[in-house]
Order: structure tokens, then C-alpha cells, then sequence
């Protein structure tokens, strides 16, 4: 227990201290949203994949899909690493922060409405943002007090008010900077954390050909009867999986915390240098959550899933290492939870301050206001998420993998098109973003109050996000292609920062003039 409280006493230390030390760096509008552009590869890498696994993942996802799954399940995590990082990357990096620094857009609705010349789309955006991301807040307590509740037996309405205070503290402190670099360390101990995890895990199972072994006799009539189903190459349920690997991995390219990390890249350097480095992160990090959860049926003889719930499975399998690893463990998982939490707020409070009430409520903001409103707006927002976050558990309302699908699906519905087209297509629409930001609400709202209406295999809101992203991929050029054509001057203006002239070392470009290089 000493070994324990002191790690987080010191991981607490030094979270607090770099928020206080980045106060130098918020000063302005610029510097508390984005760092003032100007984050390194490393960071905005770490930043990224943080932002992108959490409790959430490790303790809901991993347990959940790693008992449906097997061993299978970690082909999540190989997604999330080539699609949802790679490609997010290579895809969506150079041409989000050219386009937003030359819209001046520090946020997605910010981007909506000079992209498409529409105030109003930056209202909805914002309003969406706010709603959706309010569920996966409290979806990040939730898995991480089942494991503070293991390790300390505190109660979780402590363990989430404590989170909560001490993330607060240092984003409304330090801004995007405290966050980012916050994000960095978290990541190095995510890193380290989850590959003595699995080793310690599998080791008590005879290593990894034994845990495969033992895991090729667990068998379950109810869900496949063909032996060794769950150490197999697409585990029982390959369709589902598919849902579950798109919503986590393509879902990141319109979610607007993720995409966000994109606006602060400092150069062209720290794009490509980014992309390696978070594409490895994933590898690792998700890859290793979802490997480790597959072997979550070894330890069924341990657990009733249907009384306890797949949330604990993971905890369970955790409870007999180590108190040292067990430290490492909780230490990890916290990382994680408010390295998301840190991003999600902040996130959250700048859009309500520059998209919402900015012009619309208040009509003269300047900029020092507008930073006393963003840090205000940051405690509101988590006093929200913790109250939503107890109610739920006392209530046990639903599991942390579907709060998270209704958000994710929502969110990466609404946004993913339009923001993917909005870069790429001059073709795109103002009726079309409409369109996408409409269904994918209403579809993920009615999934959530309504869910025994829907097909059966759309009845999982993971299957449903999915579905909304895929069909706004298609929704948004149909419906560009039937509606009043954008304004010609502003979409030129949009992509002339395409064609702006920019000088490079001859080492990262050659000339095309043969007499030049003479």
C-alpha cells in the first residue's frame, strides 16, 4: 500500500507542476487552445495516442471484446494503429494544419463555418460536441474506479472527484502545452506499463504458448461450438469484430479531439516524424490492451460476467499480481483516463467559448475574457461529467464500451465526412454537412433510448457509430451533388493555402530546374 500511494503521489506531483510551469504558454486565446501551433513531433504524437486510449479502452473495451473475441480481439488494436493512427495521419495531418491556420480556426465548428461560410454549422457543431462528449467523460471514471477500487478499496465516488480536481487544476493552469506535455509522460508510462502487464499476466499461465493452449480449451456452446475458437485467426464473431475495429480506428477522424492535435503541429518535420511515432504508440498501447483482454476467459472460473459485468474482467485478471505491478497498473490506467479527460475538456470548454458565445451570447468577448470563460467552463464540464459519472454507477446504467460507442458514433458520424471532404473536395456542400451532422445525431439518439426498435445487428451502438460513419461517407457527395452548389470565391479561398508557394531545403525537395541544381 505504501508503494502505491507514494507512485501516485509522485505522478500527481509532477502532473501539477508542469501545469503550472506551462502557465507562461496561456496567456493568450492561441497558446491555451493550441500551444501556439508549435508542438514538436514527440508531444503531439503522445498526444494524440493518449488522447486516444483510456480506461476506457484498457479496462471497458479490452475486457468486453476480449471475452466476445479471443485472442481475435487484437486485431482492434492493430486497426486502431494502421487506420486509426497511420492513415488519420498521412490523411487528414498536413492538410488540417495548413487549412485551419489559414481559415484561422482553432476548432472543428470554428472549421465548418469558414470552410462552408456558415455560422450557423458552427452553432450545431458545437452543440453536438458538447452533448456527445459528455457520456465518454463519464465513461473514463467509471473504468478507472473499478481499478482503484481493487487496488485501494476507496470508494468510487472519491476516486472520481479526485481525478477530477487534480486534471482540472492543470489544464485550466497550464492550457494545451501543460496537457500535451502531461500527455507525453503518460504516454512513456502507458508504454512501459502495458507490456509488464502482459508479461507479468501471461508468465502466471505458463507464458504465451501456454496461455494460447490453455485458451484453445475454453469453449462456449452459447456463443460458437468449434474448438479452440477463441485462440483462432477472426475468433467467433468476425462481422461484429469488423464493427468494433471500425468504429475505434476510423472513428478518430472526426472526432474533435483528436483531430485538434493536428491544428498545434509545429512543421512539415513533425508531421512525418508523427505519424512513425504514433502509429508505433498504437501498436503497443492498443494493440497490447486488446492482446492481453483476449485471454480474459482463463480467468473465468474467477468471475460471473453476467452478474459483475465485463467491466471487470480486467481488474480481475489484475488482482493477483504484484503490489508493485499493481501500482504500475493503476498508475497506467490513470495516465490514460486523464490524459483523455485533460483533452476532452479542454476541448469541450474552448468550443463553447469561440463557437457558441462568442458573438452569438456574449457579443463583445476580448481575449482576456475569453480565457476567464474557457477555464470556467472547464470546471462545469467536469462537475457535469463526475455528477452524470455517479449517477450512472449507483444506477448501473449501461457499460462503459456502449457509453463510449454512443459518443464516438455520434461524434465521428456527424464529423468525419464533412471534415474529410471539407479538405479534400471542393465539390462539398453546406446541405451536405447538414445532412451528416442531422443523421448521425438523431440515429445515435434514437440507438440510445430506442435500441430494441433497430435491426438486430445495428441494436449494439458500436455497430450503429460504425454505421453512421460509413453512411455519411456516402451521404455527404450524394447529397453535394443534388443540392446548391458552395460559393465558387470562398472555396477557392479555402484551398489557395494548397497551392501558396513555400520555400524548403533542397534536402527535403529538388529543384525541377535543371540549370538550378548546376
Amino acid at each position: 500500500m505504501v508503494i502505491k500511494i507514494l507512485m501516485l503521489v509522485l505522478f500527481f506531483a509532477v502532473m501539477l507542476t508542469i501545469g503550472f510551469i506551462c502557465r507562461k504558454n496561456a496567456t493568450d486565446v492561441n497558446g491555451f487552445v493550441l500551444g501556439g501551433r508549435s508542438v514538436g513531433p514527440w508531444v503531439t504524437a503522445f498526444a494524440y495516442g493518449t488522447s486516444y486510449f483510456s480506461a476506457v479502452i484498457f479496462v471497458g473495451y479490452a475486457g468486453q471484446f476480449g471475452w466476445k473475441y479471443g485472442i481475435a480481439a487484437t486485431w482492434v488494436g492493430i486497426g486502431n494503429a494502421l487506420i486509426g493512427s497511420f492513415l488519420a495521419w498521412r490523411i487528414l495531418g498536413r492538410r488540417t494544419r495548413i487549412m485551419t491556420q489559414h481559415l484561422d480556426s482553432a476548432t472543428m465548428p470554428q472549421f465548418f463555418q469558414a470552410r462552408f461560410g456558415s455560422p450557423a454549422l458552427k452553432i450545431a457543431a458545437s452543440v453536438i460536441t458538447f452533448i456527445f462528449l459528455i457520456p465518454y467523460t463519464a465513461s473514463l471514471y467509471n473504468g478507472l474506479s473499478r481499478l482503484f477500487g481493487m487496488a485501494f478499496n476507496i470508494d468510487y465516488s472519491i476516486c472520481v472527484i479526485v481525478m477530477a480536481v487534480l486534471t482540472g487544476i492543470y489544464v485550466i493552469a497550464g492550457g494545451y502545452m501543460a496537457t500535451a506535455i502531461n500527455d507525453f509522460i503518460q504516454g512513456l508510462i502507458m508504454l512501459g506499463g502495458i507490456v509488464a502487464v502482459i508479461v507479468a499476466v501471461l508468465k502466471g499461465h505458463g507464458g504465451f504458448i501456454g496461455s494460447l493452449d490453455e485458451l484453445a480449451r475454453v469453449s462456449d456452446e452459447t456463443v460458437s461450438t468449434t474448438p479452440g475458437i477463441f485462440a483462432s485467426f477472426f475468433g467467433p464473431d468476425p462481422l461484429n469484430l469488423l464493427g468494433v475495429v471500425i468504429l475505434t480506428s476510423l472513428g478518430t477522424w472526426g472526432l474533435p479531439q483528436m483531430v485538434q492535435k493536428f491544428y498545434a503541429i509545429k512543421s512539415e518535420k513533425s508531421i512525418s516524424r508523427g505519424t512513425l511515432i504514433s502509429t508505433i504508440f498504437a501498436f503497443i498501447v492498443a494493440g497490447g490492451c486488446y492482446f492481453l483482454g483476449g485471454f480474459g476467459r482463463l480467468i473465468s472460473g474467477q468471475i460471473d460476467v453476467a452478474k459483475e459485468g465485463f467491466d471487470a474482467i480486467i481488474p480481475t485478471m489484475l488482482g493477483n499480481l504484484p503490489d508493485v505491478l499493481i501500482a504500475i497498473v493503476v498508475v497506467l490506467v490513470l495516465s490514460a483516463s486523464m490524459s483523455t479527460l485533460s483533452s476532452l475538456v479542454l476541448t469541450s470548454s474552448s468550443t463553447l467559448t469561440l463557437d457558441l458565445l462568442k458573438g452569438h451570447v456574449i457579443k463583445k468577448m476580448d481575449e482576456k475574457k475569453q480565457l476567464i470563460i474557457m477555464r470556467a467552463l472547464i470546471v462545469v464540464f467536469i462537475a457535469i461529467s463526475v455528477v452524470i459519472a455517479i449517477i450512472q454507477y449507483k444506477q448501473n446504467v449501461t457499460f462503459i464500451a456502449q457509453l463510449m460507442g454512443v459518443s464516438w458514433g455520434a461524434l465521428a458520424g456527424a464529423f468525419l465526412a464533412p471534415f474529410l471532404y471539407g479538405l479534400y473536395w471542393k465539390k462539398t456542400t453546406k446541405a451536405s454537412v447538414w445532412c451528416s451532422f442531422l443523421f448521425s445525431s438523431i440515429v445515435m439518439l434514437a440507438n440510445m433510448f430506442f435500441r430494441g426498435h433497430f435491426p438486430k445487428l445495428l441494436q449494439s451502438p458500436i455497430n450503429a457509430g460504425a454505421f453512421c460513419m460509413i453512411a455519411g461517407l456516402i451521404i455527404v457527395p450524394v447529397v453535394s451533388l443534388f443540392t446548391k452548389k458552395p460559393d465558387k470565391a470562398l472555396v477557392e479561398d479555402a484551398f489557395a493555402c494548397y497551392t501558396e508557394k513555400v520555400s524548403v531545403p533542397q534536402y527535403e525537395a529538388l529543384s525541377d530546374d535543371a540549370e538550378e541544381s548546376k
